[in-house]
């Protein structure tokens, strides 16, 4: 898209701007009153669980200070897990331990934490340290995402997830977001990650960006990234039409990840989804949402919203 221009010219381009998302699509089509649904990993969790939704194993829960002194019992049979807050965003204050002794538990990169430290970062999370607007949270402890072998080569330690942008419950814009170095082994592309465009129709990569610059190959472990083809993605839009029936909100993000034992899993949603992957796709959101409202009122189930869309969009 480049590097100057003019606001116009986004505009030419197709590209929604965060004024534009937050009036005319997160205001007019998110319910208030549904927020805490989705700002609150354990409440979409439960929600996920309800509506018949792959969701990681949930181990455990810490909801106040004074349990945190009984973690170590908690983790004790526990070789692999994710200690995370439950209002986080942008991946702030996820603690991933792939091993353990009971004495130091090793992080994906064999960086050796004591158990002090696993408590003090247990207790930030509960003080509220990386949760939204800085309110008293809680620790979710799941278990691990297994590396789905067609991807092990494309993250750098992390595994890499799928944000699908979903429009009145129809699937409009995808990527694959990949961990790197920079990004500290997180799937946050401001930190760092790399985000690869996904056709919506296919979920075949069309374009992939760091830092906002086109980039194509993973820049630590080289693989191309042009390569990469998401198996099985009419599974994972419908997963995302889904989610529109199960949230309620007309405009969401929907975060998906792929497990070598599970297949798809639902990791979480955002009422307020970047627009970042506009640029992963090198092209905007503002024709396809124009294109789901002159629908109008027409109701169809996942299913027909997945087929227009891969239809519509191919």
């Amino acid at each position: 898209m480049g590097w100057f221009i003019s606001s116009g010219k986004l505009r030419d381009l197709g590209v929604l701007g965060m004024n534009e998302r937050n009036i005319d699509y997160i205001s007019r089509h998110n319910e208030r009153r549904l927020f805490p649904l989705v700002d609150d990993k354990l409440k979409t969790k439960k929600l996920a669980l309800a509506a018949g939704l792959k969701v990681p194993d949930l181990l455990g829960v810490v909801r106040y200070q004074h349990q945190v002194r009984e973690i170590a019992e908690l983790l004790h049979n526990r070789e692999a897990f994710c200690i995370k807050p439950s209002k986080g965003s942008g991946g702030k204050g996820i603690l991933v331990i792939h091993d353990h002794d009971d004495e130091q538990y090793f992080k994906p990169n064999n960086q050796a934490l004591s158990l002090v430290d696993i408590k003090r970062h247990t207790s930030n999370i509960l003080a509220g340290l990386y949760s939204l607007g800085g309110q008293p949270d809680k620790a979710i402890i799941e278990d691990l995402i297994h590396f789905d072998e067609q991807f092990i080569h494309y993250s750098y330690e992390g595994v890499p997830d799928i944000r699908i942008i979903v429009f009145r419950g129809f699937p409009v814009m995808a990527m694959m977001r990949l961990s790197t170095a920079a990004s500290d082994g997180k799937a946050n592309l401001h930190q760092g990650a790399v985000g690869v465009g996904l056709d919506i129709a296919t979920g075949v990569a069309s374009h992939a960006v760091q830092f906002d610059r086109p980039v194509t190959d993973h820049p630590d472990t080289g693989m191309p990234l042009t390569d990469i083809r998401i198996s099985d993605w009419h599974r994972l839009l419908h997963m995302g039409a889904h989610c529109f029936e199960m949230s309620g909100l007309g405009y969401l993000g929907v975060d998906i990840v792929l497990d070598a034992r599970h297949g798809p899993m639902l990791l979480e949603l955002n009422a307020r989804p970047g627009l970042a992957i506009q640029i992963a796709n090198s092209r905007g959101l503002s024709g396809r949402l124009q294109s789901i409202e002159a629908i109008g009122d027409q109701v169809m189930t996942a299913e027909e919203r997945v087929a227009f869309v891969e239809t519509q969009f191919a």
